[in-house]
């Protein structure tokens, strides 16, 4: 029996974010991958790697939307990259054609490739019409601080109590991304289930930023969550393809390394 996931997200060019690394993280988990592309990403390597946005035409979305949910049977997707208040009225209306077991949002409330005005937009919109749809949201520290409304999360009970918040606003669950900004030595994820915390932690690897490392982590609960596996079960998956992937590590022209999924070899 095939285990279908299905991700509505972003494209980057140099494989290290976006569409494709929740397409590299579903093949490695053992997932049949299906996508719907809502914006191109490309680096500007003339312009100190600067990013360069360009969504996709409203109805295009609803188009791969329509195919893709004809195709399969699929009940659970992970949205990442949006980008445009167009880009979530096409989401939210292709969410809404059908029942979902599993929605898993990666709130990603800033574009770098777009002006301010535009961004501010994007991320009203997606607190209106996404976030509360998702059965798991899993916020960075950027994210998480700007979704909770807290001024700092310094401590473990800090990314506790902003999971708790942010899953007043829909979420069953919320998996908080403490990551390279949470201080100290380790890298701490937080899970919020409704009734209590569960904190993941690992050393960190570095204190430089590895491309890839939050998509790979929501990908990866996105595929373990369409295998049948709890929530637990999953973000501890994740929490471990991602430390594997930091390990391995890609280097590249780039003034940042990136997450290698195809590291991690799944346990079942």
């Amino acid at each position: 029996m095939v285990d279908f996931a299905y991700t509505i997200a972003g494209s980057e060019a140099t494989g290290g974010a976006g569409f494709q690394v929740d397409l590299k993280t579903f093949q490695q988990l053992g997932v049949y991958g299906m996508g719907t592309l809502t914006c191109i990403v490309s680096f500007d390597p003339a312009h100190d790697w600067a990013h360069r946005f360009v969504p996709i035409d409203p109805q295009v979305i609803r188009d791969q939307i329509e195919a893709t949910l004809a195709a399969q049977a699929i009940n659970t997707v992970k949205i990442g990259m949006l980008g445009h208040p167009d880009t979530i009225d096409a989401v939210a209306d292709g969410l809404a054609s059908q029942p979902w077991r599993n929605i898993v949002v990666d709130p990603v409330l800033i574009c770098k490739g777009q002006e301010p005005g535009a961004a501010l937009d994007t991320d009203t919109a997606l607190r209106a019409k996404i976030l509360p749809l998702a059965t798991v949201a899993t916020p960075n520290h950027f994210e998480a601080l700007t979704l909770s409304g807290m001024d700092e999360l310094s401590t473990v009970e800090d990314l506790g109590e902003a999971a708790k918040r942010i899953s007043d606003q829909g979420p069953r669950y919320v998996v908080v991304k403490g990551g390279i900004d949470f201080p100290g030595p380790d890298a701490v994820d937080v899970l919020w289930d409704g009734e209590e915390i569960t904190t993941f932690k690992v050393p960190k690897i570095g204190e430089e930023r590895v491309s890839g490392a939050g998509c790979t982590l929501a990908a990866a609960i996105t595929a373990e969550l369409a295998k049948g596996k709890d929530i637990h079960a999953a973000v501890q998956t994740a929490k471990d393809m991602v430390t594997t992937g930091i390990e391995a590590r890609v280097s590249a022209n780039t003034p940042f390394d990136t997450v290698w999924q195809g590291a991690y070899t799944p346990r079942d």
